[in-house]
C-alpha cells in the first residue's frame, strides 16, 4: 500500500474499480486546512481524464503494469493487430484503446501496457515523434501571414489532419508529435 507521498507522473493507481495513470499532479499547502494532492487522472480502459483531490497522507493502491513492444501489422473488423518484437506473439487491440490511432502506420512499434496480475492489456503508446508524409495541403503564399506562426491544415500519410506552418507543402516529410498531435520538424 502507498500513500500520496508516492505519486509520481505515470504511475497506475487502482481508484474506483478502474485503473487510472497519473498524468499531473500537485501538492498543495493551503494557509487554513489540511493538505490535499490536486491530480490528473487517465482511465486507461477508456482515456478519459479525470480530475481528483486526494487528502495529504491517505492510502492509494499502486497497479503493477508492465510495458511491452509490438509492431502494428494491419487492421480488421476485430480491431489492430500487432505482434510482439521478440516472442512474436500476436495479439488484437480495439482502435479506441490506441493513444491518438489515427497517426500509426502498418510496421510501426508501439508499446503495449499490460496489468500484470490480470494479464490484460491497458492501453497503447505511440512513440512520442513519429515520421510522417504530407499527402495533400494547400499551398503557402509567400507574405501571406500577418504573424510569424501561422498554421494550416495538412493531411499526412495515415488520413490524419494536423496543423503545420506555412513553407510545408504536399510531397514533405515531417516530425509529428504524438503526445500533442502537433508538427515536430520538417525532414531534410
Amino acid at each position: 500500500m502507498a500513500t500520496t507521498a508516492d505519486i509520481k507522473i505515470g504511475m497506475c493507481i487502482e481508484y474506483n474499480g478502474k485503473t487510472y495513470m497519473i498524468e499531473d499532479f500537485q501538492h498543495v499547502k493551503p494557509g487554513k486546512g489540511p493538505a490535499f494532492v490536486r491530480t490528473k487522472l487517465r482511465n486507461l480502459e477508456n482515456g478519459k481524464i479525470i480530475d481528483n483531490t486526494f487528502t495529504a497522507g491517505v492510502n492509494i493502491s499502486p497497479v503493477r503494469v508492465e510495458r511491452r513492444p509490438y509492431q502494428f501489422l494491419y487492421e480488421d473488423e476485430l480491431g489492430c493487430n500487432f505482434m510482439h518484437t521478440e516472442t512474436f506473439e500476436q495479439i488484437s487491440i480495439p482502435r479506441e484503446m490506441i493513444n491518438n490511432s489515427d497517426l500509426m502506420k502498418e510496421g510501426q512499434i508501439v508499446e503495449v501496457m499490460f496489468h500484470t496480475e490480470k494479464d490484460s492489456v491497458l492501453s497503447a503508446e505511440l512513440p512520442p515523434l513519429v515520421e510522417m508524409e504530407i499527402t495533400y495541403t494547400e499551398p503557402g503564399v509567400k507574405g501571406d501571414t500577418a504573424s510569424t506562426n501561422s498554421l494550416k491544415p495538412a493531411t499526412v500519410e495515415t488520413g490524419a489532419t494536423i496543423r503545420v506552418p506555412l513553407f510545408i507543402n504536399s510531397g514533405e516529410k515531417i516530425r509529428v508529435d504524438t503526445r500533442t498531435r502537433e508538427y515536430y520538424e520538417r525532414i531534410k
